[in-house]
């Protein structure tokens, strides 16, 4: 496996395991699938994404975009990895994480986060031994197929940005 930056033209290849991720309903609220164009927006030069290769095969990526809009809030990052079903539990999504962090400190992110349904064990402990803490539990954070469903907030902070 390898690791790069990302590139428009890996859209695809993200939108095809993103819409996995939204069928699987274990990572995120979303319910509509995503196109290449969707995905193309993440392209902003400013929130880094990483993808992890096998061959010419896009496996894994990890993404960030913005936190909030406030200028206070700029150098907070919120972030996302998925990973292709295939390939899942053989460390594609650990590498992609980790480089994206490593990223995300070169450009001078002081933190990231992100929100985990508390059931999702396999990303709460990848979290946990990268060094991110959870924060706490928004309760009934919103409503995936008409159930509620309550999440973890996790974050990790860069101390070398927070000076």
């Amino acid at each position: 496996m390898h690791v790069r930056l990302a590139l428009p033209t890996d859209a695809p290849a993200l939108a095809t395991i993103y819409n996995e991720g939204i069928e699987d309903r274990v990572g995120t609220f979303e319910t509509q699938a995503r196109t290449s164009a969707d995905i193309e927006e993440w392209f902003d030069g400013r929130h880094p994404i990483v993808v992890v290769t096998e061959g010419c095969d896009v496996i894994a990526y990890a993404s960030t975009s913005s936190y909030r809009p406030r200028s206070c809030y700029v150098r907070i990052a919120e972030f996302s990895v998925y990973v292709r079903r295939d390939w899942r539990g053989k460390g594609a999504g650990r590498l992609a994480l980790s480089s994206l962090m490593q990223e995300c400190e070169q450009v001078g992110f002081w933190k990231l986060v992100s929100r985990i349904f508390v059931e999702n064990a396999v990303s709460r402990r990848l979290m946990c031994s990268l060094g991110f803490r959870e924060v706490g539990i928004y309760e009934k954070h919103g409503q995936l197929d008409g159930v509620w469903r309550d999440v973890v907030i996790v974050e990790y902070l860069f101390a070398r940005n927070l000076t």
